[in-house]
């Protein structure tokens, strides 16, 4: 990320003939949020002093609490592609939310990833992020609702005429880029309908603002092209469903720590105990990474998203993968996150996870170099592979009783992420689904 001074977006505006600025911010579930301000009013905004009402949003405060401040972070500043810039450009800016007593918001997701940071920071260590997020492109209806319809047959890597969304694909991309992404690849994905653009890893702070950017450019894209894209987990029974694999490597001294020369595999202890404090917690941040009810309709077995708790350097089938890349590229990938996760709190509880095993030298289990799929479960014991939870309230179970990952969040954000998921859970419990209707109407 290129550092930017409050002098820097100032004179950007004007450069650019800026006429709004949106004023961004995610709530507990992460679903961006934004406050559109006149260009007049960006250096009030940049002092800190654009107040709104917290109660309002989310996971936030109640309505007696519910003054709150958004602070800019200088460096998110960009002006939207899509907007004519002969009638003003429309910028956005990423923000911080603070309290009435002008403190940092315990309950700002933001604010919360950026706590874990410092962690590492104490513990020597910068903290380095690349996301790999899938979508699906659907067609609308003639009133202009998404369908589940998709827009072609295509499979993984296909391409024209087969793969109908390649002209929304690479509009998304060219907006990206004018955006200031590095795009390395974008490519059809496994089902019909899906896709995956990946860009290049930056500092986690960095990383988790390109996800929530990142979904609303692919949304807004997608919307010019009459078509509807969705990050949700599942949208199809019986095809895979998207995923949000994280690439993280720490760095220390301007060295990746993950990379050790002198060892068999070339992984640092540091890497190793990292996989060991992610694997012990996975199921424990699950109900973050995995947040709704549909995000457990896609890991299941057979759609090649992970179900047991493993690792492996060779294999796709287990939690965590090490790809081959070695030196500064060697990295730990995370499998089980899906898109539908707030980046911020996602990568904090990740992250923290893997801080927690170098500190207390936890070590993993034996790697698993063999489709796990195919393994018996005496095998799988012989491993000490665990299971995932199975549905969002077992994930809420396992959370309940971690208290590493529940320091990550603080108590404000726990409470409030628990109290929402608790009544959506009891939503989806308590309806009469068309599954039950389909199996049980007739036959009782």
């Amino acid at each position: 990320m290129i550092k930017l001074t409050k002098e820097d977006v100032l004179r950007k505006a004007k450069e650019l003939n800026v006429k709004f600025v949106r004023l961004q911010f995610t709530d507990i579930f992460g679903v961006l949020k934004n406050v559109a301000i006149t260009v007049e009013q960006l250096e009030k905004a940049l002092d800190g002093e654009m107040m709104f009402d917290g109660s309002s949003i989310e996971g936030f405060v109640r309505i007696e609490e519910s003054d709150m401040y958004l602070k800019p972070d200088p460096s998110t500043f960009v002006t939207f592609p899509w907007k004519s810039k002969g009638e003003g450009a429309v910028a956005r800016l990423i923000c911080d939310v603070y309290d009435a007593n002008n403190e940092p918001f315990t309950g700002c997701p933001r604010n919360t990833l950026k706590r874990v940071l410092k962690e590492a920071a104490d513990m020597g260590y910068t903290v380095n992020v690349g996301p790999e997020a899938e979508f699906f492109l659907f067609l609308i209806d003639e009133n202009g609702q998404p369908t589940t319809n998709t827009h072609d047959k295509a499979g993984y890597f296909d391409l024209t005429p087969v793969d109908l969304g390649e002209n929304a694909r690479r509009d998304m991309v060219l907006a990206l880029q004018d955006m200031n992404f590095e795009i390395e690849a974008s490519h059809h994905e496994l089902a019909p309908g899906q896709h995956e653009i990946d860009f290049k890893y930056d500092d986690a702070l960095a990383a988790a603002d390109n996800i929530a950017t990142f979904k609303f450019v692919v949304r807004t894209v997608a919307q010019q092209h009459g078509l509807h894209a969705t990050f949700m987990p599942k949208p199809i029974y019986g095809i895979a469903g998207s995923g949000m694999h994280v690439n993280i490597s720490l760095f220390e001294n301007g060295k990746n720590a993950f990379y050790d020369s002198n060892a068999e595999n070339k992984l640092s202890d540091v890497a190793v105990k990292f996989v060991g404090g992610v694997l012990e917690h996975a199921s424990g941040f699950c109900a973050i990474t995995n947040p709704t009810i549909n995000s457990y309709k896609r890991l299941v077995s057979g759609f090649e998203a992970p179900v047991y708790i493993a690792w492996s350097e060779k294999n796709r089938s287990p939690l965590v993968r090490i790809p081959a890349k070695r030196g500064n590229s060697t990295r730990v990938e995370l499998r089980s996150p899906d898109p539908s996760c707030n980046p911020y709190l996602a990568l904090a509880v990740t992250i923290k996870a893997g801080l927690d095993g170098i500190k207390k030298n936890t070590m993993p289990p034996k790697p698993t170099d063999k489709n796990i799929y195919t393994m018996t479960p005496e095998e799988r014991e012989e491993y000490q592979i665990k299971d995932l939870p199975e549905s969002l309230e077992e994930a809420m179970k396992e959370l309940s009783k971690n208290e590493v990952v529940k320091e990550a969040l603080g108590e404000h954000a726990f409470s409030r992420f628990m109290e929402a998921k608790r009544i959506e859970w009891n939503n989806y419990r308590l309806q009469v689904h068309k599954w039950e209707i389909d199996e049980y109407l007739t036959k009782f």
